[in-house]
C-alpha cells in the first residue's frame, strides 16, 4: 500500500501548467509544503520538512483557484519517485507525492488572524475554541492536556 496523508502550509503559490490530453487539457500544479517535525534534544525544538506535491486534473484547477503561499491544507495521496539526468550528465532522484485529495486544514477567518505564523496570536486558554471543520477545533499554545475530553 502506498498513501500518505500531510498537513503543512504551502511555501510559494503554486505552479500550475497545462498539458494536452486526449479530453483537452490537464491541469498540472506543483508546489511544495512545509510539515511540521517535531523533536526532542534539549528542549522542545520544531522544525520542518519540505515536501514536494503534485497534483493533476480537478487537483491541479482546485490549487490554481484556492492555493497560495501561507495556505494551510491536508493532502492524501501517494509517493512517487523518479530520476533523470541533468545537464551536467549526473542523474538525479526525485520524490514527490501525487495528490489525490485535498482540502483546507484551517478557516478563512483563521487563516487571515493568523497569518503564515500558523499560531494563535492574541488568543489565551480562557478564549473560547471555535470548530475549524468537521468538528474538529484548534487548541491554542498553552493549554494543558488535562481539560480535554480524550484523556
Amino acid at each position: 500500500m502506498n498513501k500518505v496523508i500531510l498537513m503543512g502550509r504551502l511555501t510559494r503559490d503554486p505552479e500550475v501548467r497545462y498539458s494536452q490530453s486526449g479530453d483537452g487539457q490537464l491541469a498540472i500544479a506543483r508546489y511544495t509544503l512545509a510539515v511540521d517535525r517535531r523533536f526532542k534534544r534539549d528542549g522542545d525544538q520544531q522544525t520542518a520538512d519540505f515536501i514536494s506535491c503534485t497534483a493533476f486534473g480537478r487537483q491541479g484547477e482546485f490549487a490554481e483557484k484556492y492555493l497560495h503561499q501561507g495556505t494551510k491544507i491536508v493532502v492524501e495521496g501517494r509517493i512517487q519517485t523518479g530520476s533523470y539526468t541533468n545537464k551536467d550528465g549526473q542523474k538525479v532522484y526525485t520524490t514527490d507525492v501525487v495528490v489525490e485529495n485535498s482540502e483546507f486544514a484551517e478557516s478563512k477567518a483563521a487563516a487571515a488572524g493568523n497569518g503564515m505564523g500558523g499560531g494563535f496570536a492574541g488568543q489565551t486558554p480562557s478564549q473560547p475554541m471555535s470548530p475549524v471543520g468537521e468538528g474538529f477545533m484548534n487548541i491554542p499554545d498553552g493549554v494543558e492536556d488535562e481539560g480535554l475530553p480524550f484523556n
